[in-house]
Order: structure tokens, then sequence, then C-alpha cells
């Protein structure tokens, strides 16, 4: 075939588009988003088209999975490209360490980049704070603006007035277990704030502050909105949006039934219907508040020099399995929405990818990509080849925890293991009531079974595969867990995945009054 002079200078030309390193990066973090609410995943309900916009001018990723289906383990994760046993950080409040964990931001900030983490951390350091002569750790980031400075940026301007004939929603009074509708938002009603004084729009537009004021220096942002974690937060201007009745209902099967939280079981239809609109709505304010920060971006000159990652730290059940939450392990709380937008893939824009990624690999490609070097303590695998056009496929396994009730996961993206040692009834207020359920396994054909009814860990003919997946999650262990040179001689496969599964941080149900005391009166290296 013979290349004209033109068509060389267009190859060489395009070669140099789809390589040149992207200088800024900007992640934006969504709270419990399930990837099948956005319109760029096929979702024609929800309005998102901030979101569709970032879908056609990036890479969206179908198979992405967090490492663990709750807040503070998976950010830490993703903050520092380890799996949660790795960091420390497995339980809802434990405090994130700053002592053998090193994060994206404390690396890019020795290599001269302005950091910013806005929004939610979950680091739950309002523990340790108090304990440090200084303070509690930065973890890297020059600039920290969460809920505190919304409040007092409220005390300085004048609070417009609300419209009286407007409903809005407040927890007061409610109890999560016997009111679980109510506090759940299910009339999805407005918070009692307007859209120019609400909390995600503060977020939005001090990011866009930051990076105004980051001038010629480069600067790594990471933006963390809370929505839309319940109870659905949107001011009033986004109110009666959705219509419960249009809401889509997922059915269940009978399996799901010795799993579901004693609160979820007697809601109505129409309250179902509720949450899910009140949801919806959420995201949808989220999403406008997306908007503010790629406009601003584009406005500012700077969206041909900035990487842009979307994400979720997690997803959310909407009815799947007849429940609303998120620790689980349904491909609805731990496959979530990923996509990625960069300067040197340009010519891969508006295309969809089904490679097996893990959140631990989202540090590893955010420093490839913009030409710094890797962070050495990252378990996870760039996927830059893929934003590079040089591969289509990641890794083979995919690997999640939920250390809370003791579960962990496995997926090659066809088959799924899940393994429960049932020690336990259900945690932190989702308990079933049922008690302990014992030691179980559960094997899925996500190719056959998307929707995760019908188990088959039992059946003969998957013995082989069940074999496989659980030799390969315990293998994962092994190569990953800090404590894994002291697994007892002795144990059983299943045995070995047991001691695996246990949590060994602080963060249980009744640890919020007393952490300081049990941190440091533990004996020494217990909390990692």
């Amino acid at each position: 075939m013979r290349t004209t002079l033109p068509s060389l200078l267009f190859l060489l030309c395009t070669a140099t588009l789809l390589h040149s390193a992207p200088r800024n990066v900007v992640v934006i973090l969504a709270d419990d988003h399930a990837l099948k609410v956005t319109g760029a995943y096929g979702n024609d309900i929800i309005r998102t088209p901030n979101l569709d916009r970032l879908s056609r001018e990036g890479i969206t990723f179908e198979q992405a999975y967090c490492n663990a289906p709750i807040c503070s383990a998976s950010r830490q994760s993703l903050l520092t490209g380890k799996y949660p046993h790795a960091t420390g950080v497995n339980l809802l409040f434990t405090p994130f360490p700053d002592e053998g964990n090193f994060t994206i931001a404390e690396h890019l900030r020795e290599r001269d980049y302005r950091t910013a983490v806005i929004g939610k951390t979950h680091w739950n350091n309002w523990a340790w704070g108090p304990l440090y002569e200084n303070g509690a750790p930065d973890h890297g980031f020059d600039l920290r603006l969460e809920k505190g400075a919304y409040n007092q940026w409220l005390k300085t301007i004048d609070t417009p007035t609300l419209p009286d004939n407007v409903a809005t929603f407040t927890r007061q009074g409610l109890d999560p277990q016997m009111d679980t509708a109510e506090f759940m938002n299910w009339h999805a009603r407005p918070h009692p704030t307007l859209d120019a004084t609400s909390e995600g729009t503060f977020y939005a537009r001090a990011a866009i502050d930051f990076i105004k004021a980051s001038g010629a220096q480069p600067f790594f942002l990471w933006l963390a909105f809370k929505e839309p974690h319940q109870p659905f937060y949107f001011p009033i201007e986004f109110a009666d949006r959705y219509d419960p009745a249009d809401m889509p209902l997922p059915e269940g099967s009978p399996e799901d039934d010795r799993w579901i939280p004693a609160k979820y079981r007697n809601l109505s239809e129409a309250e179902r219907r509720g949450i899910i609109a009140a949801y919806y709505t959420s995201t949808e304010y989220m999403d406008k508040n997306i908007g503010l920060v790629l406009d601003a971006l584009d406005t500012l000159g700077l969206s041909e020099d900035t990487l842009v990652l979307y994400l979720s730290d997690n997803g959310y059940l909407l009815n799947q399995h007849k429940r609303f939450e998120k620790h689980t392990m349904w491909e609805e709380a731990i496959r979530q929405p990923m996509i990625v937008r960069s300067p040197g893939s340009v010519a891969l824009a508006n295309t969809r990818n089904d490679a097996l990624i893990e959140y631990i690999d989202v540090v590893p490609t955010i420093l490839e990509l913009i030409g710094q070097d890797a962070l050495h303590e990252a378990q996870g695998d760039s996927f830059a080849p893929i934003l590079q056009g040089e591969a289509t496929q990641h890794k083979s396994l995919a690997l999640s925890t939920y250390l809370q009730d003791n579960l962990a996961m496995v997926t090659d993206g066809t088959w799924k293991y899940v393994f429960h040692t049932g020690s336990r009834d259900l945690g932190i207020s989702y308990a079933t009531g049922y008690g302990p359920a014992g030691l179980t396994h559960r094997l899925y054909n996500l190719e056959k079974d998307p929707n995760e009814h019908h188990d088959v860990s039992r059946e003969p003919e998957h013995s082989v595969i069940l074999l496989r997946l659980q030799e390969a999650m315990l293998q994962r262990f092994i190569d990953t867990h800090p404590d894994a040179h002291r697994l007892p001689a002795g144990l059983t496969l299943e045995g070995k995945l047991v001691w695996f599964c246990e949590p060994r941080d602080i963060g249980d149900d009744q640890m919020a009054n007393d952490v300081p005391t049990r941190v440091f009166a533990a004996p020494q290296g217990e909390f990692k």
C-alpha cells in the first residue's frame, strides 16, 4: 500500500496527539452512583447531559469494579492504589492511617503539583485529629474543603428566603430502622436550600476557584460530591423532576429473601418508586454541578491539557435484589461508572471498552498518563495502554471485599464467586434478623444470568470453575495482604479464606464515641 505525504503527515499528527501527555488532573468522584442510572450507560429516563458529554469526548468503561462496596474503604483504596486490606481501612468508621499509606496527592505534591480535595473524604480523622500535635494528616492535599467549610460559608452570606409552598425534607425525629421510607426521602422532597446556596454547587464553585488560582502550576483536583447518597440531596429548583410512576422497579428472586435487611421488607411499591425518584433527582443535580466544572475547563482553555476521570466510590441497588444499599457483592453495588477523557486519547473519543478494571488501577493509570513516576506502593496496574490505543484488554481478575460483613468476591468478567464467612448477621444497621448465615459460597454466570438470580455453586458441573475462583481469591489475598506471612499453618482453603476475611481494623457499629481510646490502648501494631 502506497502512503502519500499528506497521509503520512496525518498519521504522524494523530500519533503525536494520541500520546500527548495531559498536564493537569481532575478526578470527579460520586457517592453511591449506580452505573445504570446514567444516560451514557443506556438509561433513557435519567437526565445526565454532562456525563453523557464526557462519555462522547472520552472512553466509557463497562467493567470497572470498586475494591470495596462501602465509602471509606473504597475511597482510601482509590487514593493509594492499594486494596482496602492493605490500606488498613476496611470498615466504615476506620480512620485513614497516615503511616504506611502514601497517596497520589502526596506523590504529586512532591513533584510540584498543587493539590486539592473538595467535598467528601470519609477519612474519619475526627477520631485521630485531637491526638496529633499538629492536627490530623492532610494526606497530600494543600487545600481541603469539606462540610465544615460549607457551613462556615453559609454564615457569611444572606440566606435567601425559601418559598413557603414547597415541602422540604428533614430527618429530624426519624428513626432509620422504624421510619425507613421517610428516612430515605421517599416523597422525593428537596432539601431546604436553593441551588445557589446548596452544598454540591458550593463544592463545584470551590473547585473552579482552585483551578483558576493554580495559574501556571500543574494541579491535581479530587472533587468528591456527596450525591446521590441517600437521603438524596437536591435543592428546591429540582423538585418534581421525576414522576415515581415512571421509575423502573426491578424484581428480585427467591434467592434474595434470606439476605434482605429487615428494614426493607415492608416497603410498599409507592415508597420504593419514591425512593428511586429521589435518587434520580439527586443524580441529575450532581450532573449539573459536574457541568459547571467541565464548562470552566473549557472557558479557561484547560480542557486540552487536563485529564478528567469520573467514577463513583461504589454503586447502589435500587430495588435490585429487593433492597436499597451497596453493602453487597451484587453487580449494581460493585461495578461502577468510569469515564476517562484524556487529551492523549482524542482519537478514541466516544468509544466503549469492556476490559476488566479494578479501582486500584486508577492511580497507576493517572501517573502514567501524565508522565510521572509510578507510585511503588500501589498494587494496581495501569490501563493507560487502553487509553493510548495500544491495548483493548487489561487484567483477568477483579477482587472486591466488604469485611464489615466478612464478604469477598472475585470475577473474571464471565464468572463471579462470592465468599461469606457468615459469622454474624449483617452489620451497620442492615441486619436481616435471621442471625448468622454460616459459611456461604455463591457462583454466578454473568453472561447467562446478568441479574444474578441463580447461584450455581452447588451444581457438580461447575465445581472446577468454583475451585479455580476460590484458589484465585486466596492467591490474591496472599499476594497483597500485609499479614499474609502470618497465615496459620494447617488451614483448609476455606479456612484460609475465613482468616483473610476477618477485618483487622476498627470501625464497628459502637466505635463512634471511643475510637481515640481504643486506637491508642490497642497492642502495638494491631491496627494498621
